[in-house]
């Protein structure tokens, strides 16, 4: 656990405040020999001498974020060829500074640390619904207005990976200066959200949050890439998404709980101590991950050690070779740029779309049925969203033993894949979708016992779960080279457009209710678009290979 604190935000900024002599990385202790490939002119004879008679010097002290082109010398000035320069890289296959080399029980807790921070904001997005008509009251305005801030929310973290996400791919930054700072600004919005004095204010708030939540949101699964080696990828964002799918679904239950003990603010007053405990833990603890900004930080060092100008990085070539406004391009405008040009990127955001937008829908239609119809006070209704949660665990358990059984135990024997592999299950899982919404539609009646629709809203979350997982490594498989772009592009798709839906959620049900059946034929307009959304991972296990032969950033 030394390696985590030593590389977390609390240990980079102590090593660069003590001017390098606390949490030293490895090339800087005496025990370190500097590959012969990278010694050139300067003191490569004895370096880490000459390294250590210089420690206490104010002068010598660097930040490594900070030094970048000018430290090396521009290419042109320094007469150094291109292809003269030394890249940086791992020492060896082994090497157990490589995240993909990290032990297994490390692994775990990275993925249990990253998988908290996704629920710590999460969860945020419906939880103060259950105190709707509080907000109702003290605010003086209509249902749909109090659903504002939800919308808000939503939408916020929808934006918010197309500008923070990408430049988590800078290797200069990485990703966890990214995490903690946004979640510090995330933590500390909690109190004047809290604090609000009208709906105005809430929906701005909820907005400006919902933007600070989005890089967990959104680059949670890049960070699982980092640390998990290719053959288990799949099965380990399993893991992880089942913390980032359940988190709204809670949301109702802790908030209908502390609306009935307190009142709706302090739903926000919970969600700045949950954000401010990750805040702490995270800072502490969470290390970097991003191979790209490891190894430019490494590559710092050692031209630092050893006075070897020659000495880079793939990720700072990649910086050097933009200017500032190609950078700014290339960081803001790629995400855009994938979800355009690139037809597969296109259909899966409007497919997964579709099933986000469902989902916050029924953050209206569960009240209806369930509190209603059938009369459930304010924490059972809260408690209805645990059948979403139990068919998303059990739809990631099925999908985990499939695909290691297709997937992770083929690679593992040397044979090839493809990213179509995934799409079988896609299938099965645009089944499972419609006729949960059909079944939840069609058994929720006075005379027809609750369990009928937890049932549909079971199956509902399992076939939810399985589409998410497998279009996501369909495309994590297909446009490795830019995981967080790809994800921040899928990110912006699904929140913009899942974030509207609950706005007309009450008049569809209300318009189309019949005395029995006050959901079914609101929930029947859904069932029959994803019905015919089950062309699309049709589509793409026919013509899959072909549209990414065409592509320009697959892999």
């Amino acid at each position: 656990m030394y390696r985590f604190v030593r590389d977390s935000f609390f240990g980079n900024s102590v090593y660069h405040i003590s001017g390098r002599k606390f949490f030293r990385q490895p090339e800087e202790l005496e025990s370190y020999v500097v590959d012969e490939k990278y010694l050139g002119a300067g003191p490569e004879a004895n370096p880490i001498a000459t390294e250590s008679s210089k420690e206490g010097d104010g002068e010598d002290r660097y930040s490594e974020k900070n030094e970048d082109i000018e430290k090396s010398q521009d290419d042109s000035s320094s007469g150094i060829e291109k292809e003269d320069l030394i890249i940086v890289d791992w020492d060896g296959e082994d090497d157990p500074e490589n995240p993909q080399n990290w032990p297994t029980y490390q692994k775990v807790i990275f993925a249990s640390l990253v998988g908290f921070l996704t629920f710590s904001v999460y969860v945020a997005s419906a939880i103060y619904t259950p105190g709707l008509e509080e907000i109702m009251s003290q605010f003086n305005v209509s249902e749909t207005v109090a659903i504002v801030p939800l919308t808000m929310f939503v939408v916020g973290y929808g934006i918010g990976p197309m500008f923070l996400s990408p430049i988590t791919e800078n290797a200069a930054v990485g990703r966890n200066y990214v995490y903690i700072l946004t979640l510090f600004i995330f933590f500390i919005l909690q109190i004047p959200t809290a604090l609000s004095k009208n709906i105005a204010s809430l929906s701005v708030l909820r907005l400006i949050s919902g933007f600070f939540a989005s890089p967990a949101l959104a680059t949670g699964g890049a960070s699982m890439a980092d640390v998990i080696q290719f053959p288990y990828l799949p099965v380990g964002l399993c893991a992880w998404a089942l913390g980032a799918v359940c988190g709204p679904s809670f949301g109702p239950l802790i908030g209908g709980v502390l609306t009935v003990k307190h009142d709706w603010r302090w739903t926000f007053w919970f969600m700045a101590m949950l954000s401010g405990s990750a805040l702490f833990i995270l800072t502490f603890f969470l290390p970097e991950s991003y191979g790209k900004a490891l190894l430019y930080r490494k590559a710092l060092r050692l031209r630092k050690l050893t006075g070897n100008p020659k000495i880079t990085s793939e990720g700072e070539l990649e910086i050097k070779s933009m200017n500032r406004n190609q950078l700014i391009g290339d960081i803001l405008w790629r995400p855009f740029e994938i979800t355009l040009i690139e037809p597969v990127v296109m259909l899966i955001n409007i497919y997964i779309s579709l099933v986000y937008s469902v989902m916050y829908l029924w953050f209206e239609g569960f009240p209806i049925v369930f509190q209603q119809t059938y009369g459930f006070p304010l924490v059972t209704l809260g408690a209805s969203y645990i059948s979403l949660v139990i068919g998303i665990l059990i739809g990631g358990l099925i999908y985990m033993v499939y695909i290691y059984q297709k997937f992770t135990v083929k690679i593992l024997k040397g044979e090839g894949f493809v990213p179509e592999v995934f799409i079988p299950m896609t299938i099965i899982g645009s089944i499972l979708l419609p006729t949960g919404i059909f079944i939840f539609g069609w058994s929720a009646a006075k005379d027809l016992h609750w369990i009928g629709p937890m049932i549909g809203a079971g199956i509902f979350g399992a076939g939810a779960l399985i589409i998410f997982q497998t279009l996501f490594n369909y495309l994590s498989s297909s446009f490795y080279r830019y995981l967080a772009s790809t994800f921040a592009s899928n990110a912006l798709f699904r929140s913009v457009i899942a974030g509207c839906f609950p706005l007309f959620g009450r008049p569809l049900f209300d318009n189309l209710k019949t005395n029995r059946f006050p959901v079914g034929w609101g929930s029947s307009i859904l069932g029959f678009i994803s019905v015919a959304m089950i062309a699309i991972p049709v589509f793409f296990y026919i013509y899959g290979p072909q549209l990414r032969a065409r592509s320009r950033y697959a892999n």
